[in-house]
């Protein structure tokens, strides 16, 4: 164990928790990175999942992306459909099909997967914390 001055304990103090802090911080990120991609990669997985018409050859399932966006400490992750954006919420919930006649079944392609990531997630998070990073 190291000697330290009375007058160098506030400022080694801070440096321990600013060590931790970083190595949380970097640990955390990189935890969302990786699910994040998880959840692109089962959104995509199964058929029954993100919808596939013969006559469009998959455009929309080929078209689940993330977008990611680091604003200070702050990452944001953003998983979206760039080719068919506006179809997600009526694929996932349904719609009343053209002339009223009936709605069509929701097909739950994001929001089972987007649970399970965000359990994972927060899991991970919690023994991150708990490890020091």
């Amino acid at each position: 164990m190291a000697n330290i001055s009375l007058s160098n304990l506030s400022s080694e103090i801070l440096k321990g928790f600013q060590t931790y802090t970083d190595g949380v911080t970097e640990a955390v990120n990189d935890e969302v990175e990786q699910r994040s991609k998880e959840l692109i990669k089962a959104i995509k997985a199964i058929k029954a999942r993100s919808p596939v018409r013969d006559k469009d050859g998959g455009y929309y399932k080929k078209g689940w992306t993330r977008k990611i966006e680091r604003i200070g400490g702050t990452i944001t992750i953003t998983a979206y459909n760039k080719n068919r954006g506006s179809l997600v919420h009526l694929l996932e919930h349904g719609h009343v099909i053209k002339g009223g006649t009936g709605r069509t079944k929701a097909i739950k392609h994001v929001g089972p997967p987007t649970e399970i990531e965000t359990a994972l997630l927060e899991q991970n998070i919690k023994s991150i914390i708990k490890r020091g990073g």
